[in-house]
C-alpha cells in the first residue's frame, strides 16, 4: 500500500498545480523588488495564451519557478513555496512508495539529470570521508562496474579522485567475487582505505543488475570504510516493479543514497533526475557561502527549474502505482516477446529478466539494420552488441519488422 502515491484525475492535477503557483510569488502583484529573476519573457512567450489554462506544466515553465536549494531540509526559497511542496512529494513517491525508505527518512531534490545525481552522491561521500575521517582525497577512490555509467568517470576527474573498476562476466555482464576480491586488494595495496561503492540497478548499456551482496561481502571482508549509492538512472522506474527482492531499496540499510532520472523510462522532460540520499548525510556539501540564499544551497546544480519537479508529479499522478505497474507489465511482455523470437533465430542476445533492454551479439546484426533501426551500440568504434530498448513507442509491430530483416538476412 502506497504512503504518498495515489491516482489522481486531470482535474485534480490542474487544481493542484494552479493552486501551487497561487502560492508562489507573483511578480505582477507583488512588490517584491530584490528576486533576481521574474516570469519568462512575455514578449516571446504569450502568458494569456487561452490554452495555458489547460495546460499546468507548461504554465508552470511560463511562471518560471526556481527550486534552488533542496527543499526537504525545512528551510527554502519562500517565494516559491507552493511548487516547492509539490517537489517534497515527489521526493516521498520516490524514496517511500518506490524504493521501500521510512516517510521523511531521506533528503533529495530533481536534479538535471542522472550525471549530476551520481557526481552529487559522489561529491558527498568524499566530503563525509575527508570530515570524518580525515582522509586525504589520495585514499578515496570509486569503486564499480566497468559497465557503470560514464558519470563515474566525470565524478572522478572532477573531484581528483581514483576510479577502479570491476570486471564483468562477458555473457551475463555480472560481478563475480574474485573480480571484486582483486579490485578491492589492488586498491588497498595502492593505498586506498575509503571507497565509494557503486551498484547499478539496470546499466545502461544491458539492463544488468550488480548483486549488492557480492560487494558487501568483499568489502566487510577487507573491513574497510565505505559508503554505497546505486545508480538507478535507468532502472529506478522500472526495476522495483519486476522485482520483488529489496536488496537494492533504502530497506538494505547498507544502500545510503540512489540516482533515479525521470526523462528515461517515467518519459518527462529532459532535466528530470531525482537524488535520494538518508537523513544526516547531505549535509557534507552544505554551501554555506550561499548565504543570499534562504536555506543555503545543498546541491551540485544551484538554481534549476521548479517546472521540472512539477512535470515529474503530474505523470506519477495521472499513472497512479497501479497504472505504473500496469505500464511495466506491458513493457516486460514485449521485451518477453523480442526474446523468444530471437531465440527461435539462434541469434546471441543477453537481457536481465527484470529488464526491458536486450542486447544483441554485433556479429548478428548487419550494419544495414543497425541503421535503419537506431540500434545503439557499446562502442561506435569497435561494437560488441547492440541494443534494443522497449520504451512505450516500441510496440511489437515495430519489433516484428526487425525479426523479419534478421530472418531475411539470414536466408541470404
Amino acid at each position: 500500500m502506497t504512503k504518498f502515491w495515489t491516482k489522481k484525475s486531470e482535474e485534480e492535477i490542474k487544481r493542484i498545480v494552479f493552486d501551487a503557483l497561487d502560492k508562489n510569488i507573483n511578480y505582477d502583484e507583488e512588490g517584491v523588488l530584490g528576486v533576481p529573476a521574474s516570469y519568462l519573457d512575455d514578449k516571446v512567450f504569450n502568458q494569456d495564451a487561452a490554452f495555458l489554462k489547460e495546460a499546468p506544466f507548461l504554465y508552470s515553465m511560463v511562471k518560471n519557478p526556481n527550486h534552488i536549494g533542496c527543499h526537504t531540509l525545512g528551510k527554502s526559497e519562500s517565494f516559491f513555496g507552493g511548487t516547492q511542496a509539490l517537489e517534497r512529494e515527489l521526493i516521498e513517491i520516490c524514496a517511500v512508495d518506490i524504493l521501500k525508505g521510512e516517510p521523511e527518512k531521506q533528503d533529495g531534490y530533481v536534479a538535471s539529470g542522472g550525471t549530476e545525481a551520481n557526481i552529487q552522491a559522489i561529491w558527498i561521500y568524499r566530503n563525509y570521508f575527508k570530515s570524518e575521517f580525515n582522509a586525504d582525497p589520495s585514499e578515496i577512490a570509486i569503486v564499480c562496474s566497468e559497465d557503470s555509467h560514464y558519470s563515474m568517470d566525470k565524478a572522478a576527474n572532477l573531484l581528483s579522485l581514483k576510479i577502479l573498476k570491476f570486471p564483468v562476466t562477458d555473457d551475463t555482464r555480472s560481478l563475480t567475487e574474485t573480480g571484486v576480491e582483486a579490485t578491492l586488494k589492488e586498491a588497498k595495496a595502492n593505498g586506498i582505505k575509503y571507497f565509494i561503492s557503486i551498484a547499478n540497478m539496470m546499466t545502461t548499456m544491458y539492463g544488468s543488475v550488480d548483486d549488492i551482496n557480492i560487494l558487501l561481502t568483499a568489502l566487510k571482508k577487507h573491513a574497510v570504510a565505505y559508503r554505497i549509492h546505486v545508480d538507478g538512472a535507468y532502472g529506478g522506474f522500472y526495476y522495483p516493479f519486476t522485482t520483488k527482492s529489496t536488496d537494492l531499496t533504502f530497506q538494505n540499510t547498507e544502500i545510503s543514497s540512489f540516482t533515479l532520472d525521470a526523462h528515461k523510462m517515467a518519459q518527462s522532460p529532459y532535466g528530470t533526475g531525482i537524488f535520494l540520499i538518508r537523513k544526516g548525510l547531505i549535509g557534507y556539501v552544505n554551501t554555506q557561502e550561499a548565504s543570499y540564499v534562504e536555506g543555503e544551497d545543498f546541491t551540485l546544480i544551484g538554481s534549476r527549474s521548479g517546472a521540472n519537479a512539477v512535470a515529474v508529479w503530474m505523470i506519477l499522478a495521472k499513472n497512479g502505482p497501479y497504472g505504473w505497474h500496469e505500464k511495466i507489465f506491458i513493457l516486460q511482455k514485449r521485451a518477453e516477446w523480442l526474446c523468444q523470437e530471437l531465440e527461435r533465430l539462434d541469434i546471441a542476445f543477453f537481457r536481465n529478466p527484470m529488464s526491458n533492454i536486450i542486447t544483441i551479439r554485433a556479429n548478428f546484426v548487419p550494419i544495414e539494420i543497425v541503421k535503419k533501426y537506431g540500434l545503439v551500440p557499446d562502442n561506435h568504434s569497435t561494437p560488441k552488441w547492440y541494443k534494443v530498448v522497449i520504451m512505450d513507442h516500441v510496440t511489437v509491430d515495430k519489433l516484428a519488422l526487425l525479426i523479419e530483416d534478421l530472418k531475411l538476412r539470414q536466408k541470404t
